[in-house]
């Protein structure tokens, strides 16, 4: 495999990351997560200018025909700077659209994210489901053309932001069953649907989702009705790959935070970073989050189309999310022992590093869920 970047995909990371420099450090974040929105419209509105948003919709929706390996140089600096827009729900949304949407659902809503113009969100938690994405209790039923759907949907990520949320729901069969899943994009704020929001640890917006007979148009429907399944498990593959990718960026950062501290703090009137045992612990660090990276690029092209099959694609996934969350532990865990106590504090950025690492664990399914489907 190579993993060196291309000369566009270089060009686009290295513009990204002096933007983030320049209009994004910490300073600028910590304003970005205490307004009212949780999120800049002027930060998205340069996303979009920048083609982050349409870099891997097909070229017929007008993006760029990228892929998971494309977006990963732009995650990777999303996850240096910390960057708290909704960029993976959008994009991940936006990709399941891409692949199996209507030709009426893709010029209606692609475009819009392109521009910047449009947020979405992915609800498919439910209180019983444990990363399971068959266990959907949600219902829609058939109303005239159109449908009611019923249910409640739990920690949907960036939800009080979006313009519109896909929402999985079960049109036959009980929960557990992988047929009769399906999927609808709802406007936010629909009748019948209330948000209870909230703040998540790592300072993203998030709310519980309660559908009380929300009517859709048939036009809501993505995709085959009950055939949602394959399409909803590969875009969270797709997300999947995308937030490693991301993870691999705080790493990065923690990594970088860590050194030049041990290169600054000074006891016993020399910096600690020469003490031989925090050399040692530093190098771990690195190491960690290199193999991070590798294992990363490989899921990477897996999602890309170099699997043979959609089991193949889950087993690589699935691997690397393990991989992502024992090294995000060590990682995380180790940059804040370094710093010691100021290391918690959140004055400090390794703190909201360390907390983005261990959302990032539990987002998508935890190593304990894809251990046991990478066996499967």
């Amino acid at each position: 495999m190579n993993f060196e970047l291309n000369e566009e995909q270089q060009l686009l990371a290295d513009s990204l990351k002096r933007y983030l420099e320049k209009d994004y450090d910490f300073e600028a974040r910590k304003k970005i997560i205490a307004s009212a929105t949780g999120c800049s419209d002027a930060v998205w509105s340069t996303f979009a200018e920048m083609g982050l948003l349409g870099l891997a919709l097909s070229d017929a929706q007008g993006g760029f025909g990228g892929g998971a390996g494309d977006l990963h140089s732009v995650m990777d600096a999303l996850g240096q700077a910390l960057v708290v827009e909704p960029f993976l729900s959008t994009v991940t949304v936006a990709h399941l659209i891409d692949r199996a949407g209507s030709e009426a659902q893709k010029k209606s809503v692609l475009p819009a994210v392109i521009e910047g113009k449009c947020k979405l969100a992915l609800a498919t938690e439910e209180a019983q489901a444990r990363y399971d994405l068959t266990q959907v209790s949600t219902s829609a039923k058939r109303d005239g053309a159109g449908w009611v759907l019923d249910g409640v949907k739990v920690a949907v990520v960036d939800a009080p932001s979006a313009d519109h949320i896909l929402v999985s729901a079960r049109t036959s069969g009980k929960a557990g069953d992988a047929d009769g899943i399906s999927l609808f994009l709802v406007a936010r704020g629909a009748a019948g649907m209330t948000l209870k929001t909230f703040r998540t640890q790592d300072n993203a917006r998030a709310a519980d989702l309660t559908l009380k007979g929300v009517k859709v148009g048939a036009d809501a429907l993505v995709g085959a009705e009950g055939k949602g399944l394959a399409a909803l498990e590969e875009a969270v593959d797709f997300g999947t790959v995308l937030q490693c990718s991301e993870a691999v960026g705080v790493m990065q950062s923690a990594c970088d935070a860590t050194l030049e501290y041990l290169k600054t703090r000074k006891q016993f009137g020399v910096a600690i970073g020469s003490f031989q045992a925090l050399q040692h612990r530093m190098v771990d660090m690195i190491v960690s989050t290199e193999q991070a990276r590798s294992i990363t690029y490989l899921a990477a092209s897996k999602v890309d189309g170099g699997a043979a099959d959609a089991a193949e694609r889950k087993r690589f996934v699935s691997a690397a999310k393990v991989k992502i969350s024992e090294a995000a532990r060590h990682v995380g865990q180790e940059a804040v022992q370094m710093h010691g106590g100021m290391g918690i504090t959140l004055e400090m950025k390794v703190a909201h590093s360390f907390k983005r690492l261990t959302m990032i664990g539990l987002t998508f399914g935890d190593a304990d869920h894809h251990l046991e489907r990478f066996a499967a």
